[in-house]
């Protein structure tokens, strides 16, 4: 074989038999933080109930603004805090129309 072939050359690297110096950029892993902003925001226009709907959705700008400053054991903790106040608020929400529309139904209102 040609000894031209087996050669390698950089170009800009360093010339002399030096010791190459390397950096290692360690990246970590995105974890993916639901902040549930559409559920909030739609529990606070229609299931609104005793306001949850919107405590539920500053919770929710809130873990949202801890996942920009990459704080995200505050969004988990924020984002939990929705999710918990969506699920009553929708709970509450349903029950009392349906309660509603049996008074409805039975003529009682």
């Amino acid at each position: 074989m040609i000894k031209e072939e087996h050669e390698v050359t950089t170009l800009g690297g360093p010339q002399g038999s030096g010791a190459v110096m390397s950096t290692v950029v360690t990246m970590q892993p995105e974890t993916v933080v639901p902040d549930h902003i559409v559920w909030s925001l739609c529990s606070s226009i229609y299931f609104n109930v005793c306001c949850l709907g919107l405590v539920a959705f500053a919770y929710s700008i809130k873990s949202r603004d801890r996942k920009r400053v990459l704080d995200m054991v505050g969004a988990e903790e924020y984002a939990s805090t929705a999710k918990k106040l969506n699920i009553a608020a929708l709970l509450l929400g349903v029950i009392l129309v349906i309660i509603i529309i049996s008074l409805k139904a039975t003529g009682s209102v």
